[in-house]
């Protein structure tokens, strides 16, 4: 949790200070693909309050009303993140792009030739995207070290793969958010650049589009990740089978019938198992082996929180 805690913080900074100095570039220069840049900041500066607001929430203790605890507020908050994304940063940058593309951004692009493309404007343009990506350079290093800190701890292959598994949807979300944001500074530094030496405006506005249709695509994949665990979703299949060879295998089981597994929260998981137990076991004995298996499941996986076991007669 608390690697998670700094890479948000990390990540509202660098936003934040990116935010004020995209928006100032706009002033200046009146550059479509500036102004999509100064949304996406913002957005992303509010997208880490929130977070920090899972986060906090998250750590609740359980109550009569929540007795599993409120893990699942940071899955709320990752995916209301991702609506954030899709709606205020992503479409608006697109919308923005496509305005100026279509002739509705005549009257910005004629303001952009007149101020923002002769020296120093455009050069306001390149300091402000340049320290964007030494700010997000930082984030996205510290959210690419918390992630693959998890893959080495999980013993995932690819970041795929950390994407599709992953229950800390908080580092997911900031990593999302870092990776994005670099791709579209280097769409705005390429586009604001083709649109100095052609001074062809098409460049600029073409970048904002492109940006704008880069947060979208990426919101939505967030939103689908989310989603899952919001519903409920178990640990992946390969971890579940061996929680069932451990109770399959352990003394005093005769057979397993069921077992079930579901994230309440990042890496806290509750398990259900439904066993037949070897016949003729008194009632203490049954207990200290209930006891036992719950304590080896654990072992097996520390994310494991809660493991409920429900003897079942097989006869």
């Amino acid at each position: 949790m608390a690697g998670s805690k700094s890479v948000v913080i990390a990540a509202l900074f660098a936003n934040g200070a990116i935010a004020v100095l995209k928006f100032l570039g706009f002033l200046v220069t009146q550059s479509p693909a500036m102004l999509s840049e100064t949304y996406h900041s913002i957005s992303d500066t509010g997208n880490q309050v929130f977070l920090l607001i899972g986060l906090r929430y998250g750590e609740r203790s359980a109550t009569r009303s929540h007795p599993f605890g409120f893990g699942k507020a940071q899955f709320f908050y990752s995916f209301l993140v991702s609506v954030m994304l899709f709606g205020i940063a992503g479409w608006e940058s697109a919308k923005h792009g496509y305005d100026a593309l279509t002739g509705h951004g005549r009257v910005l692009s004629r303001q952009a030739e007149l101020l923002g493309y002769q020296f120093p404007g455009v050069w306001v343009n390149y300091s402000v995207l340049m320290g964007g990506v030494a700010f997000e350079t930082y984030a996205f290093k510290k959210a690419y070290e918390e992630m693959k800190r998890q893959m080495d701890e999980h013993g995932w292959g690819s970041f795929r793969q950390a994407f599709r598994r992953t229950s800390d949807t908080t580092t997911l979300t900031a990593l999302t958010e870092d990776t994005v944001a670099l791709l579209g500074l280097l769409l705005a530094l390429v586009g604001i650049f083709l649109t100095e030496q052609t001074g062809n405006h098409v460049y600029d506005a073409a970048a904002a589009l492109a940006i704008g249709v880069l947060l979208m695509f990426f919101a939505v994949a967030l939103a689908w990740e989310n989603k899952r665990l919001l519903l409920g979703e178990s640990i992946a299949e390969g971890e579940e089978d061996r929680l069932r060879t451990v109770v399959g295998d352990f003394d005093g089981v005769q057979s397993l019938v069921d077992l079930r597994t579901v994230f309440f929260g990042p890496n806290d998981i509750v398990v259900t198992a439904d066993v037949e137990f070897v016949h003729g076991l008194e009632t203490r004995e049954m207990e200290d082996t209930i006891t036992a298996l719950k304590d080896a499941l654990k072992a097996a996986n520390p994310s494991i929180t809660k493991v409920y076991v429900e003897p079942e007669d097989g006869r």
